[in-house]
């Protein structure tokens, strides 16, 4: 994380275990890129801790490159986002469809092809990017939640939420390569011209060697395992 900035604190917004493959801990931009308020973006991708290789889903890995597994074997696939914070939705948009199943290189061909042919500032739809999504103005920004599930966004513009209450559940759609949560927190609603701001996490767990440890005000890392009970 920057150190000349101090992260804002909000509260994991899942329940259940999981990991984050981009977050800033990692790097900086933790994405890649600056655009539309990402740089202290997360990933979160859920996961079983007794499953070797900590995958996304509950088939073998030759049917998934193959084949493709469909949604309803992926661990987070459908479970439920909670708002970190406290505020009002200015943005709450469904509707639009998922990829099943989910196949590496159908989603990675995707990704790439969004990576260089979208139009960050300019478009005036994102939905192939950030798929269903909602968005919180609150004290500390404006929080994101993406690629939320078809059919699951539970609340709309204009609606006041406090920590902890459904938003949406999670899914696959827009650029997706796994169903999972894209969060972030940005400086302004409109997140084509948005900066990033970089948040920590009020209280989770982490695996370390088979015992569960309690973190406050933490960063996940890319190989822990986390949960929120």
């Amino acid at each position: 994380m920057d150190p000349t900035m101090t992260p804002t604190v909000v509260d994991f917004p899942l329940r259940g275990v999981w990991m984050a493959p981009n977050t800033p801990a990692k790097q900086i931009p933790s994405h890649g890129t600056d655009a539309l308020g990402q740089r202290y973006a997360y990933d979160f991708v859920g996961v079983d801790p007794q499953v070797s290789g900590r995958r996304f889903y509950r088939s073998n890995p030759l049917r998934y490159l193959l084949f493709g597994v469909p949604l309803e074997d992926c661990y987070g696939w459908g479970q439920p986002i909670f708002s970190a914070t406290a505020g009002t939705v200015v943005h709450a948009v469904d509707g639009w469809p998922e990829r099943n199943p989910v196949h590496p290189l159908r989603d990675l061909a995707i990704m790439l092809k969004n990576g260089w042919t979208f139009d960050a500032k300019g478009a005036t739809d994102l939905r192939p990017l950030t798929g269903n999504a909602v968005i919180v103005e609150s004290s500390e920004g404006y929080a994101v939640y993406a690629h939320a599930q078809k059919g699951s966004v539970r609340v709309a513009v204009g609606d006041r939420v406090v920590p902890g209450q459904l938003l949406a559940h999670v899914g696959h759609s827009g650029n997706s390569t796994a169903p999972h949560l894209h969060f972030h927190l940005m400086d302004r609603e409109d997140a084509r011209v948005a900066q990033g701001i970089p948040c920590c996490f009020r209280a989770y767990e982490v695996l370390q060697e088979g015992v569960w440890h309690p973190v406050q005000n933490g960063i996940p890392g890319p190989a822990e395992i986390i949960r929120k009970l």
